[in-house]
């Protein structure tokens, strides 16, 4: 085996051993057991052990299995940039903006569609800020809107048009049946239509969100878990200078 492919590690290097959790639409038995295992064995699993199986509710049973996989991955050659390239103080951002930009720049940041999650882009947002480091409302070159939940796409793109913003920050924690995606793509697209794709530096945010993730979706970049005010405010200010926004 290349030193470059690398498998999951359980007991020993590169045993390929998984643990997964799921359920299944059957009353819990030791059939269902049986079910389960056969089921993660048709997934290309070996050595399948279905170490908890239980009743959660009338017809439904939730299983936990530990397997081996026999794959692989050249994790060398996986190229996935970050949006986090450029480490930078809240001062360093303000003055950056001061020197390169010359005015004030204006973002406004919200929950998109019927999503009521606000921890996210509050953590952003908000002056207090996350692990000690302080949200954009901080910001002394910064005119920061906090709009909270439930905001209605068309409503995000109203505000921006009105207000001439120039970054934009959607945040999703609600994923069932990919309505983050829906939504996602419904503002860049309604955004595009508007003639205001170009004029701001847009950004979507949520614990399942990637970098990767959101330039196949039009977006200049996705934030995703434990990312800090100061990474985001320092994107938007170096993007705004690269694409000669002021």
């Amino acid at each position: 085996m290349s030193d470059q492919i690398v498998k999951p590690y359980g007991d020993t290097m590169n045993d390929g051993r998984v643990q997964m959790s799921f359920t299944l639409p059957i009353s819990w038995s030791e059939a269902a057991d049986e079910a389960a295992r056969q089921l993660v064995a048709k997934m290309g699993f070996e050595e399948v052990q279905v170490v908890e199986g239980r009743a959660i509710a009338s017809g439904f049973s939730f299983f936990v299995v530990y397997a081996s996989t026999p794959h692989g991955i050249d994790a060398a050659a996986i190229k996935a940039p970050s949006a986090k390239a450029h480490a930078m103080s809240m001062d360093d951002v303000d003055a950056f903006v001061r020197e390169r930009i010359g005015r004030k720049v204006r973002v406004a940041g919200a929950c998109i569609g019927t999503d009521a999650h606000t921890v996210g882009i509050d953590a952003i947002l908000n002056m207090k800020g996350y692990k000690g480091d302080y949200g954009l409302e901080r910001y002394g070159m910064f005119e920061t809107m906090n709009l909270g939940s439930q905001i209605a796409v068309e409503e995000f793109v109203r505000i921006a048009r009105d207000r001439e913003l120039d970054a934009l920050l959607a945040s999703q924690v609600v994923t069932q049946k990919g309505s983050d995606i829906k939504n996602f793509t419904a503002l860049a697209e309604l955004l595009e239509a508007e003639g205001l794709r170009e004029k701001v530096v847009l950004i979507c945010g949520g614990p399942r969100v990637t970098n990767l993730m959101a330039s196949e979706l039009g977006y200049d970049a996705g934030f995703g878990r434990g990312t800090l005010p100061s990474e985001v405010a320092a994107f938007i200010a170096t993007s705004m200078e690269k694409r000669g926004l002021r």
